[in-house]
């Protein structure tokens, strides 16, 4: 490996130590405590688990059984942090096969993109305060790694792996069967099958075994739940307001009609970005594409937090290569989404901390113009993309 990436990695290794060092010392000298508030559910899932019982007797724990067996370390070796050291390292894992992936590209190009990731200061702060996206994340990019390398049905076990762990990524199906389809490649159906039956074993296959260990309640909280959940708390989402109204006021339940269809414009906006692929169906614009479903989904998702960023973050790296923006646009963007957040953190610091009453205009306000605003950066990624496949096109006729 070259001592440039070699370099990268240890920096971004040092970094991730740091942050995980200063939050065991926050835990254990402040009252505000720096690791995440799901993360004590993890752990007390975990300790269920580690009691030969259900991790569904803890309270709000809505992930797969996986996760609680991941962290039952914690109460072996009776050290709470055990968890984030693990999520930690699938971050900096992810920031590996992110590299891997990114190898087309000259050394530099490679090195200043996968930085994105590596030396982002959000991203190290999500997995070492516990948060568990690192190991989605990390399960995505190997999966798009075995897909590169046409091992398909390594591929497609690691994909249902991936849709198991959290039930988004199947929004990429359509995407990557377009690829499949549209290719030059002889055997694109025989590869596309190998993949589409392996993805399903391997999902279906888990799906049985928790199934058979946890029965209904895996179903429910693993999966349907987050089908007709309405948090209205440290939510940015547009539906954030009408949701909290729905909950609060009418006395409704969490099987409500806004909830059931919120996802209806969701799916159709999600959708709508992967024909783009079907106009230049390569290896980069796929990535593009799933980058756009991803940022398109959780625009739109009824629910949407700080840490759902990071699922377009894996996949920025490799729509930033090849993108025809400038600086002068990249910088003014970057900008209009952070200061979109800190707009609607301000409000809900006034709401959390200080205990006002400001979900209107504060909150809503605040959840309209995140909206806007990434909606707007929408636009200006499609425009990028279609920018892309007009130049490929031209230079093609000359």
């Amino acid at each position: 490996m070259n001592r440039d990436l070699k370099l990268l990695i240890f920096i971004s290794f040092i970094a991730r130590v740091l942050f995980f060092q200063y939050g065991v010392y926050q835990d254990s000298h402040f009252v505000v405590k720096y690791t995440d508030v799901d993360y004590y559910v993890f752990h007390d899932a975990a300790n269920y688990v580690f009691q030969n019982v259900s991790p569904y007797l803890r309270d709000t724990y809505r992930y797969t059984p996986l996760l609680s067996w991941i962290l039952v370390p914690n109460h072996w070796l009776q050290w709470i942090h055990f968890g984030k050291l693990v999520f930690t390292v699938f971050d900096l894992l992810t920031g590996i096969m992110i590299l891997q992936l990114l190898t087309d590209y000259p050394l530099k190009r490679r090195i200043i993109l996968s930085s994105i990731w590596l030396l982002n200061p959000m991203v190290i702060t999500i997995s070492t305060r516990g948060n568990a996206e690192s190991i989605l994340c990390f399960l995505v990019v190997w999966f798009l790694y075995h897909l590169k390398s046409r091992q398909y049905a390594l591929s497609g076990m690691i994909y249902g792996l991936v849709i198991h762990f959290k039930i988004y990524p199947i929004i990429y199906a359509p995407a990557i069967s377009i690829y499949f389809f549209r290719s030059k490649d002889k055997d694109w159906f025989k590869n596309l099958f190998i993949m589409g039956v392996t993805t399903l074993i391997s999902f279906l296959g888990l799906g049985m075994l928790m199934y058979h260990f946890y029965g209904n309640e895996f179903l429910e909280h693993a999966y349907i739940y987050h089908v007709v959940r309405t948090d209205h708390r440290h939510n940015f989402s547009i539906w954030n307001m009408l949701l909290y109204l729905e909950s609060t006021y009418l006395g409704v339940s969490s099987s409500v009609p806004w909830a059931k269809y919120a996802f209806i414009p969701q799916f159709l906006a999600t959708m709508g970005v992967t024909a783009l692929l079907w106009e230049f169906p390569n290896w980069n614009f796929l990535l593009n594409t799933m980058f756009l479903q991803t940022f398109t989904f959780v625009t739109y998702n009824k629910v949407c937090t700080s840490q759902y960023f990071v699922w377009y973050l894996i996949l920025l790296p490799f729509y930033l290569a090849e993108t025809t923006l400038t600086w002068t646009k990249g910088v003014f963007i970057g900008i209009l989404w952070v200061a979109s957040q800190i707009l609607w953190l301000y409000h809900g610091y006034l709401l959390e901390f200080e205990g006002r009453d400001v979900f209107y205009p504060g909150i809503f306000f605040s959840s309209v113009v995140f909206f806007l605003a990434n909606i707007y950066l929408l636009s200006v990624f499609i425009i990028d993309c279609k920018n892309r496949i007009h130049f490929a096109t031209a230079k093609k006729e000359l």
